[in-house]
């Protein structure tokens, strides 16, 4: 029996299904790291094309993703500091913009919402670079009641767009976390595991009910993006902020690559 016959799989090939188990590992470890994991596992989805219809890739790619990131929370809650006391807040309002965000999704034009991304993240990029100091160290810029504030609103926004399915929340939820709470970069990417946690569940609270996850195909590839998140984490917290913020300009300049094709190809 081929992959072609198993239920919940899409109809994805035995060869289409390895592909995918790769890249979901990849993705894990990258997200696990800084974010971004989605730059490699949702485009894979949509070449491989399981269900037909892109909402499938999407929805499915969040059952491997909230699974992974949950790893990768554990992982680092074991070895480094997460202040939950302003994490949770910032989680639970995520969840609600993720819920909203996915409700809305394929209402945008693709062409309007891949050039807004794109100059946030050329400006995102451009801002870490010019500041090599930033999120070196943590430089809190906020009072505790305001700071819980900033995080809450900046989650609810950041968790509408991925409910969305836009590319680089993980990079977005680092910056705010960093450029403007001023947390360094390991416990930044530790707290945005936490909420990225929260806004795959939000996305999956409407695409469950609304039957677009392929079920078999979402747990092989949660258990692929487990090991890559956890071995992610453990890097990223062996090697440190300094290590993080490498990794984050990274990601971010193959975010705006990639979008830059997008929108030049209309």
């Amino acid at each position: 029996m081929t992959a072609l016959d198993w239920p919940g799989f899409g109809h994805v090939s035995l060869a289409g299904l390895l592909f995918l188990c790769l890249a979901a590992a990849l993705a894990g470890a990258v997200d696990a790291v800084v974010g971004g994991g989605g730059l490699i596992q949702l485009p894979a989805m949509l070449l491989v094309g399981p269900g037909g219809q892109p909402l499938y890739s999407l929805a499915t790619s969040k059952v491997a993703a909230v699974v992974g990131t949950t790893a990768a929370v554990r992982t680092y809650t074991a070895q480094t500091s997460v202040d939950w006391w302003s994490a949770l807040p910032m989680a639970l309002a995520a969840f609600g913009g993720a819920v909203g965000g996915a409700a809305f999704a394929g209402s945008l034009a693709p062409d309007v919402l891949n050039a807004v991304v794109l100059v946030a993240l050329v400006g995102v990029g451009l801002y870490t670079w010019r500041k090599p100091r930033l999120g070196v160290g943590e430089v809190l810029r906020f009072a505790r009641s305001a700071q819980v504030a900033v995080m809450a609103l900046g989650g609810a926004v950041i968790g509408f767009y991925d409910g969305l399915a836009g590319p680089g929340t993980g990079a977005f939820l680092v910056f705010l976390l960093v450029g403007l709470v001023g947390f360094a970069f390991l416990r930044a990417s530790a707290t945005a595991k936490v909420v990225n946690v929260a806004t795959n569940l939000g996305a999956l609270m409407y695409f469950i009910p609304a039957g677009k996850v392929l079920w078999g195909l979402g747990l092989l590839l949660a258990v692929c993006n487990t090991t890559g998140a956890v071995f992610g984490a453990r890097l990223a917290v062996r090697r440190g902020s300094r290590f993080v913020r490498r990794v984050f300009l990274t990601v971010v300049v193959a975010l705006v690559v990639s979008l830059g094709w997008k929108v030049a190809a209309g």
